[in-house]
């Protein structure tokens, strides 16, 4: 399987058409604009449809027409343009159609920078719309592992008929790195969707299909809720994925980070291992869920003494590090917001003050 070289957000649109998913709406934003860039030209050459909306809300819209279809269909935005999309999302997940989401985070508040962020690390896993709403949250750390969520990210959406969004820091986007598209990852779109508004016509059946979103009835809206729940309760079972480095080790120090922010913290602990310094880390690559068990024995483990999430946002991630920690070591942050993203001595330092005398 050859490599090639391409930028992070020209990898992932490619990845989806490799998926297998011919639907692409989107509306443009830095720093993931070329996705739609690329794939007005490629979508086109594969019998695709490219679509720019007039906004992110009407693109969420045009996402759930095409989801309620049974289509493989995608967009990809950035953190202002989630938060536009979020009423439609609330939509797609209550009429438990599939669909994906590629937010390329930049730095808020507002309108904030065009610089990478993980500021919207709350807003994917606990806040994405109204509603008892949950997404599956995938977190890669390289263009390649970018690549392959989205492709892992079309038969999930499928299997649990709901979205699954890939939260990139904005380095995913605008890195070039060498990338291949595996095979085994190309999956055809599933044929169990005898739930769609796809035609009685096409499913052979009498029966008309209603997508909603909609029940008036307080028992019948706690009876989808519920079934909203047991998905979701899978999904905890099922789709825990995360790596550990140097855990092998007495280890003093538990480094919790992900995305391109844990490859900074791994360069940091290399250097300090050179130094006689052990710390390990723990990397989530899906945030919901969350790995709870793997970090709770990970700062379970008698040597360490303090646990450390490394994240380029005010401390989003620290709550979930708490609840798995289950108060059995205290729990520290570092990080910065602004764009700028801390390099390896200065997560050096953060670690360093950690360790007593």
């Amino acid at each position: 399987m050859s490599k090639v070289l391409m930028k992070g957000n020209e990898a992932i649109g490619e990845a989806a058409i490799r998926a297998g998913c011919l639907n692409y709406f989107a509306y443009p934003i830095t720093p993931q604009s070329e996705v739609a860039e690329y794939l007005s030209r490629r979508m086109p050459e594969v019998g695709g449809v490219f679509l720019q909306g007039e906004s992110e809300v009407a693109v969420s819209y045009m996402i759930f027409g095409a989801a309620a279809c049974g289509e493989r269909v995608f967009t990809t935005s950035s953190s202002p343009g989630i938060s536009l999309m979020s009423e439609g999302v609330s939509y797609i997940v209550g009429a438990q159609c599939p669909a994906v989401f590629v937010n390329i985070m930049r730095g808020g508040p507002g309108l904030g920078g065009i610089l990478p962020s993980q500021a919207d690390y709350l807003q994917a896993t606990k806040g994405i719309g109204h509603g008892d709403c949950r997404l599956l949250v995938m977190v890669p750390a390289s263009v390649q592992e970018a690549v392959e969520m989205v492709m892992m990210a079309f038969p999930l959406a499928e299997k649990y008929r709901n979205p699954v969004m890939i939260l990139g820091d904005g380095l995913i986007g605008q890195m070039m790195e060498p990338v291949t598209f595996p095979d085994h990852l190309k999956t055809p779109p599933s044929n169990k969707n005898d739930w769609a508004t796809n035609g009685m016509d096409t499913r052979k059946s009498k029966t008309r299909n209603l997508v909603k979103s909609l029940y008036l009835d307080p028992e019948a809206l706690n009876a989808h809720n519920l079934r909203l729940k047991a998905k979701y309760d899978r999904m905890r079972e099922e789709e825990i994925r995360y790596e550990t480095y140097n855990t092998d080790t007495d280890y003093q120090i538990l480094i919790v980070s992900y995305g391109t922010m844990s490859r900074v913290c791994q360069s940091a602990i290399d250097t300090l291992k050179a130094k006689k310094i052990e710390v390990a880390l723990v990397r989530p690559q899906n945030v919901f869920p969350f790995p709870e068990q793997a970090v709770l024995e990970a700062a379970s483990k008698s040597s360490c003494r303090h646990v450390l999430s490394v994240e380029m946002s005010m401390g989003q991630m620290i709550e979930d590090i708490q609840r798995s920690v289950q108060g059995k070591r205290p729990v520290h942050w570092y990080g910065k917001c602004g764009g700028d993203v801390p390099t390896p001595e200065e997560v050096m330092e953060a670690v360093e003050k950690l360790i007593p005398a």
